[in-house]
């Protein structure tokens, strides 16, 4: 096509953006066109950058160690809960935990602290994380030495570091909500010295969470909804659980942390110095060759503590984001029942050649080419995973933790 040609139809098109199709674009119309998209792209460009600028120094810490023996069989010791897609997604529980913590941290500095049986799951199922950002733990110690293990390492890479603790294995369907949530608790963490966990607001009297008791913050908060922590408190009873959630003054605890890690560092070392001294004793091994050798003898010595009764329930600086981000542990068949279609029958079928006759209230967890027809049934749990088939009450689902330990007992280890 001849140039000349070429640049009317150009013209044209830009003439037709500004609705003249019958004649050329003016010229200040087409200077005035060419500097909205200079200046656009621009401003794409500065806000790019201050993005990448304002999230440089934010980390994630993703803990995904468990077994997940309350969702045996699908959940087993060589192949648990997290590393599964329990909702039928396409995506695994630690990839849609990966894919949410993408939106506040860059790729880089997301970490995975995990098994080292659980090293090559991590790798294959997040190809595009660094693989010396998956730490492997030796042995099982609580989540206190795997957030130590991770703080001080993380502190040593960048001092100003702010992190986001997290499982690996929890549902959160109000991604937006979340991301908002923890963008602020980044922003309080990055002015001073104090530790925020996430609660979620309570919509039944739940007796497997744990509950955190707030009251109105002593600082003036730009985020209305963070408050001061007064208590932290187990599992209650159903009584306990319906005051707390009555009172208005309670919330969930997550289990989801933020914090620098000089603040997370500096609490360990005044309330637990114990453990902090173990893995502060490795400072000069981190991010070094000798680093596992280290972190092997750190587990052997380490005593096996949670992250709240180590430091959560002694500090006085902790203070807790209320959030409403469709969360759950997922910590129960009960629990995943809630967050799965329903049929008619209100059956919760992940499988897709499942027939069933008058079967009611019911969780249906098995492969998908399995033909599986059931009749008759009614508030029970059917699960099939691999050699092993589960068919249990859902009000006695807490019998499954007994249920593992006698096959592991009269079975072996090879069905669990």
């Amino acid at each position: 096509m001849p140039y000349g040609r070429q640049n009317s139809l150009e013209l044209n098109s830009l003439n037709s953006d500004f609705g003249h199709k019958d004649r050329l674009i003016k010229p200040k119309y087409l200077i005035f066109y060419v500097l909205v998209t200079i200046l656009d792209g621009i401003y794409t460009v500065i806000f790019i950058f201050l993005r990448l600028e304002l999230m440089k120094n934010h980390y994630a810490i993703i803990m995904a160690g468990g077994v997940g023996t309350r969702f045996w069989p699908m959940s087993t010791s060589s192949h648990p809960k997290q590393f599964l897609d329990i909702l039928g997604t396409g995506r695994t529980l630690l990839q849609q935990t990966y894919d949410r913590l993408l939106r506040v941290c860059p790729n880089e500095n997301i970490f995975v602290v995990t098994s080292s049986s659980y090293e090559e799951l991590c790798s294959t199922q997040l190809p595009k994380l660094p693989k010396q950002n998956i730490l492997c733990e030796p042995s099982r110690k609580n989540t206190a030495p795997c957030v130590a293990y991770a703080s001080y390492k993380i502190h040593k890479i960048n001092p100003k570091a702010i992190t986001i603790v997290a499982p690996s294995d929890h549902l959160i369907t109000k991604e937006d909500t979340f991301v908002k949530a923890i963008n602020s608790c980044f922003a309080k963490a990055a002015n001073e010295d104090c530790l925020v966990t996430l609660g979620i607001k309570p919509t039944r009297p739940d007796t497997g969470y744990g509950y955190i008791q707030f009251i109105e913050s002593d600082k003036k908060e730009k985020d209305k909804r963070i408050y001061k922590v007064k208590t932290f408190t187990e599992k209650p009873d159903h009584d306990m659980a319906k005051f707390f959630m009555e009172s208005g003054d309670f919330l969930w605890n997550s289990g989801i942390f933020i914090w620098s890690t000089e603040s997370i560092t500096k609490a360990m070392e005044t309330h637990d110095p114990e453990l902090a001294n173990v893995f502060k004793e490795g400072w000069d091994d981190y991010n070094t060759k000798n680093e596992a050798a280290f972190i092997k003898k750190a587990y052997n010595t380490c005593k096996n503590i949670s992250i709240d009764y180590s430091v959560m329930e002694k500090a006085k600086n902790v203070y807790v984001r209320s959030s409403i981000i469709g969360w759950s542990d997922l910590g129960t068949w009960g629990s995943l029942y809630t967050h799965l279609k329903h049929d008619g029958n209100k059956n919760a079928i992940v499988g897709k050649n499942v027939m069933q006759y008058d079967c009611n209230n019911c969780i249906v967890q098995v492969p998908k080419n399995k033909l599986v027809v059931l009749q008759g049934l009614e508030d029970y749990i059917v699960v099939e995973s691999e050699d092993v088939l589960m068919i249990c009450k859902k009000q006695d689902e807490q019998q499954i933790r007994n249920f593992v330990n006698d096959v592991k007992v009269q079975k072996g280890e090879n069905y669990v």
